[in-house]
């Protein structure tokens, strides 16, 4: 009888008992590495005590194990706080480093904290909130406001294509301010930069860097904090297990605030402007799971919470890029300037999608929305202007009958160029919102040409100079570059070919009726 119930009683007793080394190291040590496994035991031990609270010896020893528990989480909290310091002090910090090195590291000793300490843990996740916050909230700030700068420095005007024609450099497609429409692509603008009044960026090039900046801080933050503070589950039993191996259990079966200072920050994270108002506090994720009990939280309501906590961080930075943004759209910049952007948001929000970021997505596709109208109302201005040249009255600088070939031969090369950039930032082969305006612009360029060659009396004459315009613009979208690969590249050099031979055809058969 006796040697029947001796293990199983063995058993009891360890499960019971506090390993003197463990109650020492939580009792007389600084928190470190060590704490690590020891914190895993401990809550274990602490989780038998309750599976066993049926056992008077349990109850008596839980005293001892609440004891151990607050001080615990009183060395744990006054850890963590620490840790913030050195974002609170400094710019220089990398606190991507600090997150991967040092807080993931531990997170065993906050996942404690979740089970044990809730209202410790959540004190902790605000005070990572605040600082964090103020962190971003800075380095955007003053990394804004030098590209606010560099803005000012060039000052890009929405002329319409039928603009003072002939009297300024016509544009042509630029391979390299269109490569600003991809996230893969050249690097971006520090903000050191601004302190050379000289240096000079286009405008989509600074827009691209906040954008980029932007996304792999707020990413990367998104990432840390649905990593860290996501709720760990309980593991699902408490059943025997051989934990002889275990450095704090002896060898026997058991069953089971200081300020930003701007001279110490760091240029290359620096951003400008006023400061937010502070909004109001989010739901925390440690009020959410502690609601109900000791029920865990869904998998839909933590998700919740956590999207909570990265926007109460992330809240001042996105009001800063979403001012930044609409002032570099006021007032409106070039056609192709702005597609360009449009593009580089779809580029970013492909790649958004890739991080798993929900609350950014939505953040940048409502300011890709907000540039289509804008995009819209330029197409929409440019096809009135080309129709007031045509007819004579554009804005009362031209008359009937005053359009001069260099007006028209320059009108050719800015529809060249737009149509060229907007074929080279357009992948698909059919895009309403482009080609529709395009072929709109075609046909009043097409009328344009016709209108103003008839003033030649002479047929064959007539015919020569439309011969002359037609070419230009074969040879100008030949040029371009993916005049081949795209669908409409084909269709718009087959549009200006047939109306090229046609008029060939006049001078043929008008030479050959005089003969």
């Amino acid at each position: 009888m006796l040697q029947r119930i001796e293990k199983p009683l063995a058993n009891l007793v360890v499960d019971l008992c506090i390993p003197p080394a463990l109650a020492t190291l939580l009792l007389d040590t600084r928190v470190g590495e060590d704490w690590i496994p020891a914190i895993v035991e401990f809550e274990r031990r602490l989780d038998t005590l309750k599976f066993r609270v049926r056992v008077k010896a349990a109850r008596d020893l839980s005293e001892v194990g609440e004891g151990l528990r607050i001080v615990a989480a009183t060395k744990l909290r006054t850890f963590f706080l620490a840790l913030l310091e050195p974002i609170r002090t400094s710019m220089t910090t990398n606190l991507q480093v600090i997150q991967s090195s040092v807080w993931m590291k531990y997170r065993p000793l906050y996942t404690f904290l979740q089970r044990h300490a809730p209202n410790v843990a959540h004190e902790v996740q605000r005070a990572y909130a605040a600082a964090v916050r103020t962190y971003f909230e800075t380095g955007f700030r003053r990394y804004l406001r030098g590209l606010s700068w560099i803005k000012a420095r060039t000052i890009e005007k929405a002329d319409n294509i039928a603009s003072a024609p002939g009297e300024s450099p016509d544009p042509e497609a630029d391979p390299t301010r269109l490569s600003y429409a991809r996230v893969d692509g050249p690097s971006v603008v520090m903000a050191y930069m601004a302190d050379d009044k000289n240096h000079k960026e286009p405008l989509e090039a600074l827009v691209r860097s906040a954008l980029l900046v932007l996304m792999d801080n707020a990413t990367a933050e998104y990432s840390f904090i649905t990593t860290f503070f996501a709720h760990e589950p309980r593991r699902p039993s408490l059943q025997s297990k051989d934990s002889s191996g275990s450095i704090m259990s002896p060898p026997l079966l058991s069953p089971t605030n200081a300020e930003f200072e701007d001279m110490r920050s760091n240029p290359g994270s620096d951003f400008g402007g006023e400061s937010v108002a502070p909004r109001k506090r989010l739901t925390s994720i440690t009020s959410v799971m502690s609601t109900g009990g000791p029920q865990e939280p869904s998998a839909k309501e933590e998700l919740a919470a956590l999207n909570a906590l990265w926007k109460q961080v992330m809240d001042p930075v996105l009001d800063y890029c979403q001012t930044f943004i609409q002032n570099a759209l006021e007032p409106a910049p070039p056609v192709v300037v702005l597609l360009t952007m449009i593009r580089l948001t779809e580029d970013v929000v492909a790649e958004v999608q890739r991080r798993n970021c929900g609350p950014l997505e939505t953040f940048v596709f409502a300011i890709r929305l907000k540039m289509w109208p804008a995009f819209q109302k330029l197409m929409a201005d440019h096809i009135d202007s080309l129709k007031k040249f045509a007819e004579g009255a554009s804005s009362g600088y031209f008359r009937r009958g005053t359009t001069t070939d260099a007006a028209v031969s320059s009108i050719c090369k800015r529809y060249v160029a737009v149509f060229n950039s907007f074929i080279a930032l357009t992948d698909q082969a059919e895009e309403t919102m482009i080609f529709s305006n395009l072929m709109r612009l075609r046909q009043e360029l097409s009328k344009l040409i016709v209108t103003h060659t008839d003033k030649q009396t002479d047929p064959a004459a007539k015919a020569r100079a439309l011969c002359k315009f037609y070419e230009q613009l074969l040879q100008g979208l030949s040029n371009g570059p993916r005049p081949t690969s795209h669908p409409k590249a084909q269709s718009e050099l087959a549009y200006w070919r047939q109306r090229d031979e046609e008029a060939r055809r006049r001078v043929a058969s008008t030479h050959a009726g005089r003969s």
